[in-house]
């Protein structure tokens, strides 16, 4: 019996992980019934993270309200375990791009606020052990925002206090910690990160990443010089050099705020999530496995899904479907896979593909059934 093991990222606006898995093994079992079939849903840390870990885990989704990254309240959720020990965080669910129109993307005026509230909910829940996704953040403010939810304090050289918003880097001026949570300090925090950028410079969190969040080149000047200011600062009070460390501009610097407030460990964001899936026993004596995401290129293999599933092949076969792919046949070789299928190839159109992705996506799987399976 053909043991296949269907393991996708979310195809972001469209499908998520674990509708990637039931509509490919829907397809699958229409014309072959002679397979096992294991759903796998992963995710690297960015939205859809929760999705995916509440496929593999008891766990119960904590309803909240919190505040947005310009400071709205809006209605969220993460994810707590049945025994309240372990909280799995979106950061995206309070502080994402996905929550602000275009018209009001600048990330000098917004916040991780509410990624410091999603973390002191769980916290006084119980939680001792968070995984924090840090993807998809509409942020640029070192992670400052979420560490006054959490009882930190920042001033700036005349002793007023900041709010934690990205314009508010190139004012700090000092950091007070005398009011953090008091349990914060017996909490241990893994941060689920799929980048390795340093914290500031051509590489950093603004030049990089602030442009897709509405910045413009004043913009991100203003922004660079205020993380080489927050770098000289937690340096000279907390005693920690962020720039060296890798990942630390993810998110728009929260990587570095996670490591200075949260006494977090930056980790591999597909690593976590296939530790906790058990995903590498699931597929030790596959004979395929389907994993897909939107948008195939070279970015997906510096730390995605797709990277993270071709780490653990052995004597597997690859099958990928996803939304387009821009890989040549030499770099598919390269890559290790061994049959790829794009909905781009049945959709008339872009906005066609994300709206009808399910469709496109059962017609693909389908093929793949008749075409190799059979």
């Amino acid at each position: 019996m053909t043991k296949i093991v269907i393991a996708p990222d979310k195809f972001k606006g469209s499908l998520s992980g674990l509708e990637f898995c039931n509509i490919v093994e829907h397809s699958i079992l229409k014309h072959c019934n002679t397979v096992e079939i294991i759903k796998c849903p992963l995710a690297d840390g960015g939205d859809g993270t929760v999705d995916a870990l509440n496929f593999h885990i008891n766990g119960h989704r904590e309803e909240i309200r919190v505040h947005d990254p310009l400071f709205r309240p809006i209605n969220t959720s993460y994810l707590l375990s049945a025994d309240k020990h372990t909280a799995f965080i979106e950061m995206s669910a309070a502080s994402g791009l996905r929550l602000l129109a275009p018209g009001e993307l600048n990330p000098l005026n917004t916040s991780t606020y509410g990624t410091g509230q999603l973390i002191k909910d769980a916290i006084d829940k119980g939680a001792r052990h968070i995984i924090l996704g840090i993807g998809g953040s509409a942020t640029n403010d070192g992670g400052l925002g979420m560490a006054c939810a959490l009882g930190y304090r920042f001033f700036d050289a005349s002793g007023k206090t900041l709010k934690g918003i990205g314009s508010d880097l190139q004012l700090l001026h000092e950091i007070d910690n005398h009011d953090v949570h008091p349990q914060l300090k017996d909490v241990r925090f893994e941060i689920a990160c799929d980048v390795d950028n340093p914290l500031y410079g051509p590489y950093g969190a603004a030049f990089v990443y602030a442009p897709q969040k509405g910045a413009d080149s004043e913009t991100i000047a203003q922004l660079d010089a205020g993380l080489k200011n927050y770098q000289r600062i937690v340096k000279d009070q907390l005693h920690l050099d962020l720039q060296s460390i890798k990942g630390a501009g993810a998110a728009g610097g929260l990587g570095a705020g996670c490591i200075a407030f949260l006494n977090g460990e930056l980790k591999s964001g597909i690593e976590l999530l296939k530790n906790i899936a058990d995903f590498d026993n699931k597929i030790k004596d596959a004979d395929w496995l389907i994993t897909g995401e939107g948008k195939l290129d070279r970015q997906t293999f510096a730390g995605k899904v797709i990277k993270g599933i071709t780490d653990s092949l052995s004597t597997q076969k690859l099958a990928v479907f996803c939304g387009v792919s821009e890989l040549s046949q030499n770099e598919l070789t390269h890559y290790s896979i061994k049959y790829l299928d794009a909905i781009s190839q049945y959709a008339q159109s872009n906005n066609d593909s994300v709206l009808n992705a399910g469709m496109y996506l059962e017609m693909a799987a389908e093929s793949f059934a008749l075409s190799v399976l059979k």
